[in-house]
């Protein structure tokens, strides 16, 4: 094998595919990274591959090609190595059990492991649609902040994804809080509906990294809960896929209120400020409490023999005043998720979940981003 490739090319293929690399591999070989230069209807391109047996990742980009061939050497070391050369191109080749890369005057030796024990990543499943990646990453970002991160409860650390002709609902909670977002898409086939449950953690970084190309094509298969469902994801000359999770979602929809008894409205920035400044003296796991009234909002933390703060901002409210309480980390993620200069905060009982939203581009039009929070019932 023989070939050279732009050095900023290579640092960018080999840190979007080395983020697959599982921390503990399984087995040794799934530590390495797969390299296949040129080769059959692929002159001149490089593909590199990682996979974990749960998820994998491709990334092809141009080269030029002496000498087509195949080699897998350790990914963590090859990334490292390659975010550290100089500014040059690179030159890659093999000799024997050994891959030199030479870039100016470095020049590092690695060497291989046994390709031919290196698993076959998954087919990608059929294409389901597209949608434009920036949008998607917004929206997944939104939404994975309320997955759960214990690995006890499974189905809470996914987000679901239903697809119903050409609107995508993503949502995810963690029991403490719900976000809910949809957007639109377009899909193969206008019919086309789907439901997948996938690891939030995944999806995240997956979304996050597909902005270099304009769409992102979506994938699935096997999605009548069987066990053995995958997704895909492909855009800007990088693919991935990943296994679905087993369990029935929490039926969500019925969580959400159908109708409230009051609304607040604040100015979103300054909310977010005043939630910082106030829980700074609200010790772990205690709760900030927001007094509405009438033209403000009175933000309180700390009690009687501990350190106290109080601040108030203005805020319009429709409904009877009420006096409620949040975990404060949770009200900021949501606060930061609404992509809103307001926020809205919908209530119905002081015990009872509240929904914040951003304001809506035209009134009576519904929101396309939820977040339910869970209050603290405040004690006295």
């Amino acid at each position: 094998m023989k070939f050279r490739i732009d050095r900023d090319a290579l640092a960018d293929a080999v840190a979007w595919t080395a983020r697959t690399l599982p921390v503990r591999p399984p087995v040794p070989v799934l530590a390495g990274m797969h390299i296949v230069a040129g080769g059959e209807g692929n002159d001149d391109r490089l593909k590199l591959s990682a996979f974990d047996y749960e998820v994998s990742a491709q990334v092809s980009t141009d080269i030029d090609v002496e000498e087509a061939g195949t080699a897998l050497v350790s990914g963590r070391l090859l990334a490292e190595i390659s975010r550290s050369l100089p500014p040059h191109p690179v030159e890659v080749t093999t000799d024997g059990a050994k891959v030199m890369l030479r870039c100016g005057s470095a020049k590092f030796t690695l060497l291989t492991m046994p390709v031919e024990d290196y698993p076959t990543l998954p087919e990608m499943p059929p294409a389901a649609g597209s949608v434009g990646s920036d949008e998607f990453a917004a929206a997944v970002s939104q939404v994975a902040i309320a997955a759960g991160k214990d690995d006890t409860i499974p189905m809470l650390t996914g987000v679901r994804v239903e697809i119903e002709g050409e609107t995508v609902t993503l949502a995810s909670t963690d029991r403490y809080r719900l976000a809910v977002r949809e957007l639109h898409w377009k899909p193969e086939r206008p019919d086309f509906s789907a439901v997948a449950l996938v690891p939030a953690k995944t999806l995240a970084d997956t979304a996050k990294s597909l902005t270099a190309g304009a769409e992102v094509s979506i994938a699935l298969a096997g999605t009548g809960g069987t066990g053995e469902g995958m997704i895909g994801f492909e855009g800007g000359g990088r693919r991935t896929t990943s296994r679905l999770l087993d369990g029935d979602f929490v039926k969500y929809r019925s969580l959400l209120p159908s109708e409230y008894a009051g609304l607040a409205e604040i100015q979103t920035a300054a909310f977010i400020e005043a939630v910082k400044r106030v829980s700074l003296v609200a010790e772990r796991n205690t709760p900030v409490r927001l007094s509405f009234s009438q033209g403000e909002v009175v933000l309180e933390a700390g009690t009687g023999d501990e350190a106290q703060a109080v601040e108030a901002l203005e805020a319009s409210l429709e409904g009877e005043d009420i006096d409620i309480a949040f975990n404060p980390a949770f009200l900021l993620d949501g606060l930061s998720a609404i992509g809103s200069d307001v926020a809205r905060l919908s209530f119905t009982t002081p015990t009872k979940p509240a929904v914040l939203t951003g304001k809506p581009p035209q009134d009576g039009e519904n929101p396309n981003y939820r977040y339910l929070i869970m209050p603290v019932r405040l004690s006295g």
